[in-house]
């Protein structure tokens, strides 16, 4: 979806979602919640964003994903698509920045743009141009979604239509490593989805499938039929539902299933960037998401700051620090960036000592998210 359709959408959701989150967004002319009864709702938010249990490291990240090696650290291709923001010759400058610095799992989308202008798209022109890159690069690919409704299609003729169209987009340019829906169809059951995808793998057309947004049971019950080669999670300082005993994580590492990670940096939470609400441009989507509104968003900013306060202790920067806790809990993560210098920072490796995860984790303790990961009406899809 490109940014001004996400607009769109989202300034049509924005008054159903003000309304039933009134009570939490109340007490000013601008409808912001003061941070008194943004506390007094800490329960309702409690819902959405819990506090799991304390994790420190355990498994390493996955070293191979659909039976290819991968790197510790992954490149996510979203935002060099999606909005219509970035440049086709920036966006080929931080592919090429990505494989150049070890970053060699990408994960783009059908719906990342209009169907003229997406991943797949931008892929075939990276791998035109640079085919030496395309037996280096294991690729990942979201598909099976409506782009126009944001509803998942995972009907055995929806998904295979979606990997017919990737597959006509990248044009021989490199084969599908792993292909995922998108989410989870509410009116497909989950074994019937998983063998569609393994009647395609037994076609040639993708190499794997993996599962995308989805809670521990479906896991399992994918895993049932086929195991997948891989989940698809978001995990952040900021988003750590998926560590939840006996959860996601867990299940995945019970199961021998890597795990990916997105949106480790919280949609640029965990990059020092954001200071105040003025650092975010008056039409930036993101003011439609929850932790960025007024009220919630000087809260979230307490516990960025304490982040930035480890980055500069060991000499690295946030979005360094956020990347390292993600790939320390066995997770690989898959960091967006739109420049080339910003790539090659997210891929740099570092490692986390006992003393900083403790104090990272002190941190969590101390300052409770605020705010959902989405807005609402993109929430019923999630952990399904």
């Amino acid at each position: 979806m490109a940014y001004k359709e996400m607009r769109m959408f989202l300034d049509k959701t924005a008054i159903r979602i003000s309304i039933k989150e009134a009570s939490l967004y109340q007490g000013t002319e601008n409808a912001c919640a003061s941070l008194s009864t943004l506390r007094e709702s800490e329960s309702e938010f409690r819902k959405i964003v819990p506090s799991p249990t304390p994790t420190m490291p355990g498994q390493p990240p996955p070293t191979a994903i659909a039976g290819k090696p991968v790197s510790p650290i992954g490149y996510g291709m979203m935002n060099l698509t999606l909005y219509g923001t970035v440049s086709q010759d920036d966006a080929i400058k931080s592919l090429k920045a990505a494989i150049e610095n070890g970053a060699n799992f990408w994960n783009g989308g059908l719906f990342y743009g209009p169907p003229d202008s997406n991943s797949l798209t931008l892929l075939k022109d990276y791998f035109t141009k640079y085919p030496e890159d395309a037996p280096k690069v294991v690729l990942s690919v979201k598909g099976a979604y409506n782009r126009a409704t944001l509803t998942p299609e995972c009907s055995p003729e929806a998904i295979r239509a979606s990997v017919d169209e990737a597959l006509r987009l990248l044009d021989g340019t490199h084969p599908i490593d792993l292909f995922e829906c998108a989410r989870i169809d509410p009116t497909v059951p989950v074994e019937d989805m998983v063998r569609t995808l393994v009647e395609l793998i037994k076609e040639g057309k993708i190499g794997s499938y993996g599962l995308s947004e989805v809670n521990a049971q479906t896991i399992r019950r994918a895993h049932a039929v086929h195991p997948p080669a891989g989940v698809e999670i978001e995990l952040s300082l900021f988003s750590r539902h998926a560590l939840e005993k006996g959860g996601i994580v867990d299940t995945c590492h019970e199961l021998g299933i890597p795990i990916i990670g997105y949106s480790v940096l919280d949609r640029g939470w965990l990059t020092g960037q954001l200071k105040t609400l003025d650092d975010l441009p008056k039409d930036d989507v993101r003011h439609h998401f929850p932790r960025f509104r007024p009220g919630a968003f000087e809260q979230n900013v307490k516990l960025a700051e304490l982040v930035e306060g480890v980055a500069r202790k060991k000499g690295v920067t946030p979005a360094q620090v956020a990347i390292a806790w993600v790939k320390q809990q066995g997770v690989l993560p898959i960091p967006g960036a739109v420049k080339a210098s910003r790539v090659e920072e997210n891929s740099k490796e570092i490692e986390l000592s006992d003393a900083e995860l403790s104090e990272l984790q002190q941190a969590l303790d101390k300052y409770q998210v605020v705010g959902s990961r989405y807005p609402e009406a993109f929430v019923a899809g999630l952990d399904q």
